[in-house]
């Protein structure tokens, strides 16, 4: 029997190449997809459940898979030619690794941010409309007042007691405790 010659990926026809480099995108997306979907069974099974507890869950069952999946993304990465997009999908996702897995340690932190960004939609869509805030200063103050109203609708604040609320405590207010006029740790203050 002959000895089968090792060869390499560039001696393939064109078609041939072409097809098993797509095919190999294919694979490691479908392998990476699989994980991910692992990931969303376990939180949905604990969406309901108190943040100790999902933290608990997710260190059970999740800190394994994310463990598997970023142990597969490293070996994937030398697979895989320098400068594709597959190589720069899998960079992208190590370099940010650490805000990725962020969730496993705190039961309170959603898997992703898809709420958020759904919530945060109309605003993206009407940017266009922004683009003529008069100046770039401007359009910096539109958008942080934009940031702090949409803030205050996803923790649940009256929008006009919260703004009136801190419009009013703004001026008076210790600038090392400004971060209390937040949405997330605003409190209303007293009235008299």
């Amino acid at each position: 029997m002959p000895a089968l010659r090792a060869f390499k990926i560039d001696h393939l026809p064109a078609a041939v190449d072409s097809w098993f480099k797509s095919e190999i995108k294919f694979r490691i997306a479908e392998q990476a997809l699989c994980y991910i979907q692992l990931l969303y069974e376990i939180e949905s099974e604990i969406r309901d459940l108190e943040p100790d507890l999902r933290r608990q869950i997710r260190q059970e069952k999740a800190v394994p898979v994310m463990s598997a999946l970023h142990a597969w993304m490293i070996a994937q990465r030398d697979l895989v030619p320098e400068g594709s997009a597959i190589s720069r999908a899998l960079d992208y996702s190590q370099k940010r690794w650490a805000a990725l897995s962020r969730y496993l340690d705190d039961g309170a932190v959603p898997i992703d941010n898809n709420w958020a960004e759904n919530q945060i939609r109309p605003w993206a869509l009407g940017r266009k409309n922004w683009l003529f805030a008069g100046s770039l200063r401007s359009g910096k103050r539109a958008a942080a007042i934009m940031s702090l109203i949409q803030s205050a609708r996803l923790n649940g604040h009256d929008l006009y007691a919260y703004l009136k609320d801190v419009l009013t405590r703004l001026p008076t207010q210790r600038a090392s405790e400004i971060g209390q006029l937040l949405p997330h740790q605003w409190v209303a203050a007293e009235t008299t």
